[in-house]
C-alpha cells in the first residue's frame, strides 16, 4: 500500500503574524560627516593652486628649481605669472618645504 505524503501545511493551520506597532519608523538621518579643520582645508586649497602652477607648462619647466624661483624666471620673461602663487610662496615658503618645491621634487632629475 502507498501511502501519501501530505505537505506540513496540511496538518496544520496557516497563520499570519501582524507587526507590532504597524510599519517601521524611519531612522533619523545621520548628522553629515564633520568637515576638516579650517586651517587644514586652507592648506589643502593652497597646495592644490600651486600643483597647478606646477602643472602649467606656460611658465617653462619645473624640474630641479623651487616654485619660487620658477615665478621669477616665469616673471622675468615676460610670461606673466599668476601674483597670488608669488604671494603665497612668499607667505608659505619658510614654513613648509611641501609649499617651496614643486610636485616633482620627489623624482630624479
Amino acid at each position: 500500500m502507498t501511502t501519501k505524503r501530505g505537505l506540513i501545511t496540511d496538518s496544520f493551520k496557516v497563520v499570519k503574524r501582524t507587526r507590532k506597532g504597524g510599519k517601521r519608523a524611519k531612522r533619523p538621518t545621520p548628522p553629515p560627516p564633520q568637515k576638516e579643520d579650517d586651517a587644514e582645508a586652507i592648506r589643502e586649497e593652497q597646495l592644490q593652486k600651486l600643483r597647478q602652477f606646477d602643472l602649467d607648462w606656460r611658465f617653462g619647466p619645473c624640474t630641479g628649481i623651487s616654485r619660487l624661483q620658477r615665478w621669477e624666471r616665469a616673471n622675468l620673461h615676460g610670461l606673466n605669472p599668476p601674483e597670488d602663487i608669488k604671494e603665497l610662496l612668499l607667505l608659505q615658503t619658510s614654513a613648509d618645504s611641501e609649499f617651496k618645491m614643486s610636485l616633482w621634487r620627489e623624482y630624479p632629475v
